[in-house]
This record gives structure tokens, C-alpha cells and sequence, in this order.
């Protein structure tokens, strides 16, 4: 099937870590001009050197409205538009409600909530111009289904759900296109040295909460009895991303072995 992806410009959040940076590859790999925009810019020219072709990094922080506004600007800057923009980055510590310290609440919230809506805000009005465009956004299967352990992230990642029907509805008559794809369980990781990464959501303390042991008992309650691997959520983003995709938009697609069936 011929993507129509060669020569796009894309932006990919959250692009040098795991999800991003196997959705950040898959675009290169289709010759789309490729920014990455994420707060650890250093693995993100890594990212850059691995896919080669029209790529570059750009440190962004989503939390930001000023650091977005200078993402698309940069993206508008190395490729004169913005056909495509994947909403990826995001994160959570998983923690009982009970248990959580507000300022990982309100984190979740920046990073995931007003992460979508900065990004968003930033590259639509060009997308109206031009009338055309399709953003993808990564919510979870936590937000379809809610989480044990992940309260707050759950209701972030339902509302980029919603929020990506009501865009949808807003600007499908201007040729924008709104999609969300929700992954399941997705570990990242480590470098040689041992490290997530600054910015990654399996840093620190929650990559330390999933041993090997506990993440093969994950993988046997799941129908295909594995866990997902970036390279399984590259390719659903890629098409709905797509020309071939072009009669779909605000529809939420679960790419999660099985996990949940809604």
C-alpha cells in the first residue's frame, strides 16, 4: 500500500525514546522529513543519526507554551509546513491515588493534558491555512479503560481522546484530520549505560517498579502473550497519518495485543 508519506513534514513529540522514537523512525523510513521534538535533545540527534534523510531534533518541552510555539516554528523553518504532528510524548508514575504526591499529579497533567493542547494549539491554525493536515495522537489503553495505579494518567489520556473528537469535528470541514492510537503496556529501554533518558516516562522510579520477572507475568495476561514493542505502534500511526487514511479521522484505534477489545 503506497503511504503517500514521502516528502511530508512531520513532527514526532516525545521522539527519542521508545514509542516516539520507533514512530520517529517509521516516517524516516518512508522518506517524511522528520523533526523530533523532545526535552532530552540529546538522544533525540541520536535518533537523527539513526534515521538519516530530512530529520533534525529540536529540544522542546510540551509543557510549554512558548517552547511549542518554537517547535512548530522550527519545523516551519526546515520544511516550510506542518503536514502531520504525533502528539507522543507523555508520561506517569504509577502510584496509588492515595499514595501520590500532587506534584506528580500536576506533572502528569502538564505533560500529558496541556502537552496535547500546546502542540496542537501550535501547528492547527497553519494546518487551516493550508487546509490540510492530520494529527495522531498516543493516548492509552489506560484512558479507554482506566488504570489500577494510574488514576490521573487515565483521565489525561481519556481526555486526549475526547479533545481529539472535538477537534475533529471542528476542522474536518478545513481538511485536518484527528486520530488517536492507544497503546497497552510498551516498556522502555535502557541504554549500554543503564539510562531512560531525561524525559522518559521509565526513568528513575518506575522503570525500577517492572523487573524482568514482573513484566513476563504482564505479558502472559495479555491474548497474544507478549508485550508491545515501539515497532507494533509505528505502523497504525504511520496509516492514519497517511493519504491512504484519509476517510478516517476522529476514530481511537487500540494497538495492544488484545488488552482491551472495546
Amino acid at each position: 500500500m503506497e503511504l503517500g508519506l514521502s516528502g511530508k513534514a512531520v513532527i514526532v513529540t516525545g521522539g527519542a525514546n521508545n514509542i516516539g522514537r520507533g514512530i520517529a523512525l517509521g516516517f524516516a523510513a518512508e522518506g517524511a522529513r522528520v523533526l523530533i521534538a523532545d526535552i532530552d535533545e540529546e538522544r533525540g540527534q541520536r535518533v537523527v543519526a539513526e534515521a538519516g534523510g530530512e530529520t533534525a531534533a529540536h529540544r522542546t518541552d510540551v509543557s510549554s507554551w512558548e517552547s511549542t510555539q518554537a517547535m512548530a516554528a522550527r519545523a516551519v523553518e526546515l520544511f516550510g509546513r506542518v503536514d502531520v504532528l504525533v502528539n507522543c510524548a507523555g508520561g506517569t508514575i504509577d502510584r496509588l491515588f492515595l499514595e501520590k504526591a500532587r506534584e506528580e499529579w500536576e506533572r502528569e497533567v502538564a505533560i500529558n493534558l496541556w502537552g496535547f493542547i500546546n502542540c496542537t494549539r501550535a501547528v492547527l491554525e497553519g494546518m487551516v491555512e493550508q487546509r490540510s493536515g492530520a494529527v495522531v495522537s498516543i493516548s492509552s489503553e489506560a484512558g479507554r479503560m482506566g488504570e489500577w495505579r494510574e488514576a490521573v494518567y487515565s483521565g489525561t489520556k481519556a481526555g486526549i481522546i475526547a479533545m481529539s473528537k472535538s477537534l475533529a469535528r471542528e476542522v474536518g470541514s478545513k481538511g485536518v484530520r484527528f486520530n488517536v492510537v492507544c497503546p497497552g503496556f510498551i516498556p522502555g529501554q535502557r541504554d549500554a549505560g543503564g539510562d531512560f533518558g531525561e524525559g522518559s516516562m521509565w526513568s528513575g522510579k518506575q522503570g525500577d517498579q517492572f523487573p524482568d520477572e514482573m513484566l513476563e507475568k504482564i505479558a502472559k495476561s495479555y491474548p497474544l502473550r507478549r508485550l508491545g514493542r515501539p515497532e507494533d505502534i509505528a505502523p497504525a500511526v504511520l496509516f492514519l497519518a497517511s493519504d491512504a487514511a484519509s476517510y478516517i479521522t476522529g476514530q481511537t484505534l487500540s494497538v495492544s495485543g488484545g488488552y482491551t477489545m472495546m
